[in-house]
């Protein structure tokens, strides 16, 4: 080797090693800022809440202590036999659901309407009585329903349960999910279409549920999405992209940029973790998620 090849190389290998000790030593400082802000106080900006799913291994009574510990208000996709437990820790659910809950027969197929019409004025009735404010809805699965027809036959077998809700001052959501990865055939998989159905029941107890994760996979642009969209979405969820699992900085997304985003749309709702720990703790995955959206 030439005498000026060594020294050319070993300038690259030095400089390197300056790129990999700086990319490190930000690493450990981000670490250490979060641990340092989970002895704070929460800032009050953000309603956090958890998705009981996420956690069925922890049984309900544990997960209510540690997340009054934490300082989650909320653990949410929970039934109406749950909320006195959730009552009993000074909790609420930011969004109630049912046990017969289907993503894929939904409101887009004029053959459940009935039986969901029924179940869900039941459900509005359950959260009104007991102090839920939002309900989730589902649009179905595709099949050889057309996008536009999606839309009206949604429209059509959710009027009488918006209608019903209205009275009882209650929020219907429809989560936008992801059908790439997690849930092929789902319909209401991009927020301008769930905005069309927004618009097209023209209520302002129906709304979306914007849920970050999957649209990352779907749409990305997050942050524009959210500020283009507010006034159509009436609750969010998190988790880390790609594999749905912690929000921290081993997956794509900036969840404290999105997170001020949100805040700078006044939204006064709830923000859930939908992220599955990978963790051996699980509680202290879900308190490092609420921490880095606690902006």
């Amino acid at each position: 080797m030439k005498r000026r090849d060594a020294i050319r190389n070993t300038a690259l290998g030095l400089g390197a090693m300056s790129v990999a000790s700086a990319c490190n030593a930000n690493t450990e400082a981000k670490e250490e800022q979060l641990e340092q802000k989970t002895t704070e106080a929460m800032k009050g900006n953000i309603n956090h809440s958890v998705c009981r799913w996420c956690y069925n291994d922890i049984p309900l009574e544990k997960l209510c202590e540690g997340a009054q510990d934490i300082g989650i208000k909320s653990i949410e996709l929970t039934v109406p036999s749950e909320w006195d437990l959730l009552k009993k820790h000074n909790l609420t659910c930011a969004l109630g659901t049912h046990d017969k809950a289907s993503l894929t027969e939904g409101f887009n197929n004029p053959k459940f309407h009935a039986a969901l019409q029924e179940t869900y004025i039941k459900l509005i009735d359950q959260a009104a009585d007991g102090g839920i404010e939002t309900i989730i809805v589902f649009s179905g699965n595709r099949g050889e329903i057309s996008d536009e027809q999606g839309i009206e036959n949604c429209a059509v077998g959710l009027d009488k349960v918006v209608k019903h809700a209205e009275q009882r001052d209650i929020q219907v959501v429809m989560e936008l999910l992801n059908s790439k990865v997690n849930h092929p055939d789902y319909q209401c998989d991009k927020t301008p279409w769930g905005a069309a159905l927004v618009d097209k029941l023209g209520s302002s107890n129906f709304k979306l549920l914007y849920d970050i994760y999957h649209m990352q996979i779907m749409e990305g642009d997050i942050i524009a999405t959210i500020r283009k969209y507010k006034d159509y979405i009436g609750h969010y969820h998190t988790g880390g992209v790609p594999g749905r699992n912690e929000i921290n900085l081993n997956q794509e997304l900036n969840y404290p940029a999105i997170m001020k985003a949100i805040v700078e749309t006044d939204y006064k709702g709830f923000v859930a973790q939908e992220f599955i720990p990978t963790y051996e703790d699980q509680l202290a995955a879900l308190k490092e998620g609420v921490m880095i959206c606690d902006v």
